[in-house]
């Protein structure tokens, strides 16, 4: 290993309930990081890796304790080093780099302001000397327009620019260690393959070592030199990237690896059975009940950490492969490519010609003229969304994809009945869903539920989740009884993968996925018929992702539920969807069904975004085809992808919008776009996803 920044020695944390339990969290973690490193930590929800990082800058949740070990950076023990010392160290030599950009900037503050702050503070940097640095940190993370940007508040920028600006926060003390939580999830396809770019080149121009946790593995395969797997608040496996994606030798990580949909890989991916123990209260392994591999040993006695294989890392350097398994042996010898395809099941389906939901020439803008803009006859900017012609088949799944602003959350809500459309109809059988959802009747809400992006918009903070649970129950089911409700209340949150434990629980004390599982939850409480998913898997661990697709699949199965989904994971819509509508500034550029969106010829744009997506293979780079900057509004006239395309054919692009067009022998696929199908098909000589 080169110089060694990070050593952590026999780490072990917890806290004491106010019952006088002691909870572990970390157990007995040795790691070490060296400068330049990269190693991404990986596990479930609730397995340590946040801790782990936090404490790697020697700092603790409030009631959390050391119970053992030490943790060292460059030689100073972070919690015996006075406090004063320790400040000097964080955001200097270590800058963290938070999940949620959004909220960890002020609002009230111009983005320049900020990052001033960050230098006078880690930096010692003020006056003239502090903008002009501040204007270059801006550059550096390639935002446009630096000057611009530094004059901008953070509600000014989309969520890609406000990780950037986080990001220019955290180097503004040439930090040796980057520490980095979650910090692309909610993000689209092409803004994370720019972010993750970005990073790597900070690595190789800076030599910056980075700490990268995330319960996404195609984005650890694209950053890692080294990946950590942790479980039950214990590291179970440690090996270079290529080790851990193409010969996992713990039964967990081969778990979470069968967990992930693919591009290449058409089906929903098999789901590990139950849930993670707390640390420390198994007598042997802790992930015994689990796994298909156990033998009687597994249960008595807990395994060691030990080196079974060494390799080279991406920088050439030796390092050992660690297993925590009595059984380790058995996997390293698997085939492991080819067993991985055993562990996909095809629920796509699908014939059925019965409309569900039928959306007819449908505008909607925000744009509100005052009485000013009505007496001047100002020119009203372009729709959001216009022109979207989509039929939704009953027991179907049709996937909304795009980058944000795109208007796929615009036209669910429409359907929903949270946003007025402008023109068109929109029809649930004899109903009419244009009108707001206030007045619609209450069997037709019923009908038709919506699951939204973000729990902690949606979940009442001061609600338990029996309390949650119950009001749909209360609102839809009359007549069911107390004990009836608190039945199907264990019921639900079983299906969902949290179990009755979590009825006393307040949405506060849960993580971002268990929360997403609650409302999850609460929109089947009704036993809808139709589902508007918005990003319902996006927070969700990969082993949890699966199970909930697998829930979605089943109830599909089973009641002949049908799917609106939006989601920024296209492997996600490879494994889930049955068609697929790609929509670009609020405009519809392709649709069709799951297999000719992701096969030649695409649209253009469907091309970036597949060319984008990060499969769980370090091996695998990304096609960067469009730049991922933003635009604040579709343009007046002409094809909606015009100023992005990296193909444009001249004029013709900005003044005319393109006809539909259908590849040769296709029923359902259409394509939006001025380049004629069979040059399209010459260009994209290779389908994204083949299997």
């Amino acid at each position: 290993m080169s110089e060694l920044l990070v050593d952590i020695q026999d780490l072990s944390v917890g806290y004491t309930t106010k019952y006088g339990k002691l909870v572990h969290v970390l157990r007995n973690v040795d790691l070490q990081i060296g400068r330049g490193e990269t190693l991404g930590l990986v596990g479930e929800s609730g397995c340590g890796k946040s801790t782990l990082g936090q404490a790697m800058m020697g700092f603790l949740r409030s009631g959390s304790k050391i119970l053992g070990g030490r943790v060292t950076y460059q030689g100073h023990d972070m919690f015996a080093m006075p406090a004063k010392e320790l400040e000097s160290i964080r955001g200097r030599s270590i800058a963290l780099i938070p999940q949620n950009a959004g909220q960890s900037l002020t609002p009230t503050l111009r983005v320049g302001k900020q990052i001033v702050e960050a230098l006078e503070l880690n930096a010692q940097i003020k006056g003239a000397e502090a903008d002009a640095r501040a204007v270059e940190l801006l550059g550096q993370v390639r935002l446009p327009s630096p000057e611009e940007m530094a004059t901008r508040y953070p509600h000014e920028l989309s969520g890609g620019q406000q990780q950037r600006v986080a990001v220019a926060m955290a180097l503004a003390g040439n930090p040796d260690m980057l520490v980095l939580d979650e910090p692309t999830t909610g993000l689209d396809v092409t803004t994370q393959a720019h972010i993750l770019e970005l990073l790597r080149d900070i690595v190789k121009e800076m030599g910056t070592a980075m700490m990268y946790i995330s319960h996404d593995l195609g984005v650890i395969a694209r950053v890692s030199d080294r990946v950590s797997v942790m479980y039950a608040g214990e590291k179970v496996e440690d090996a270079t990237a290529s080790q851990i994606f193409k010969s996992p030798s713990h039964p967990y990580t081969r778990g979470l690896l069968e967990s992930i949909p693919r591009l290449t890989l058409s089906g929903i991916p098999k789901s590990m059975p139950g849930q993670p123990p707390l640390p420390a209260t198994l007598p042997g392994c802790h992930f015994e009940p689990r796994c298909e591999f156990a033998t009687d040993i597994c249960g008595t006695t807990p395994p060691k950490l030990e080196a079974i294989s060494s390799a080279a890392d991406n920088n050439g350097i030796m390092s050992s492969h660690f297993a925590r398994c009595h059984h380790w042996d058995k996997l390293a010898k698997a085939d492991f490519s080819e067993e991985l395809k055993d562990a996909y099941q095809d629920v796509r389906k699908k014939d059925t010609a019965k409309p569900a939901i039928t959306i007819t020439d449908v505008a909607i803008s925000y744009y509100r003229p005052g009485f000013l803009d009505n007496l001047m006859n100002t020119p009203h900017p372009p729709d959001t969304v216009s022109n979207i012609n989509l039929t939704v088949n009953r027991g179907e799944t049709v996937a909304l994809v795009g980058e944000s602003g795109s208007g796929k959350s615009t036209i669910v809500r429409a359907v929903s009945g949270l946003l007025p459309a402008k023109d068109g109809a929109i029809s649930f059988e004899n109903f009419d869903l244009t009108t707001d959802v206030d007045d619609r009747p209450m069997e037709l809400r019923k009908r038709i539920q919506m699951i939204f992006q973000n729990p902690d918009a949606s979940l009442n903070p001061r609600h338990s989740v029996t309390e949650i649970l119950d009001q749909p129950l209360k609102l839809y089911f009359p007549n069911m009884s107390a004990a009836e409700r608190d039945k199907r209340k264990e019921e639900l949150l079983d299906r969902v993968r949290l179990g009755h434990r979590y009825l006393t629980r307040y949405p506060g004390q849960m993580s971002g996925g268990e929360k997403q599982r609650v409302a999850i939850a609460r929109a089947f409480a009704a036993d809808p018929e139709v589902v508007l998913c918005d990003e319902v898997t996006s927070a969700l661990d990969v082993s949890v992702q699966a199970a909930v697709l697998d829930l979605l699949a089943d109830l599909q199965k089973e009641h002949g539920t049908t799917y609106i989904f939006i989601t920024h994971d296209l492997a996600v819509v490879r494994a889930f969807a049955d068609r697929v509508a790609v929509l670009y500034q609020g405009r519809l550029c392709e649709v069709g069904t799951v297999d000719e969106i992701y096969a030649p010829p695409f649209h253009p744009y469907a091309e970036t975004l597949l060319g984008a997506a990060l499969e769980p293979d370090p091996d695998m780079e990304p096609k960067l085809l469009a730049g991922d900057t933003p635009e604040s509004s579709p343009p007046e006239t002409g094809c909606p992808f015009q100023r992005r395309c990296p193909v444009r054919v001249g004029e013709i692009c900005d003044t005319t919008m393109p006809d539909w067009v259908s590849p040769k022998g296709a029923i359902d696929h259409n394509i939006r776009c001025h380049i004629p199908v069979e040059e399209l098909l010459a260009m994209q000589t290779e389908p994204i996803a083949a299997d």
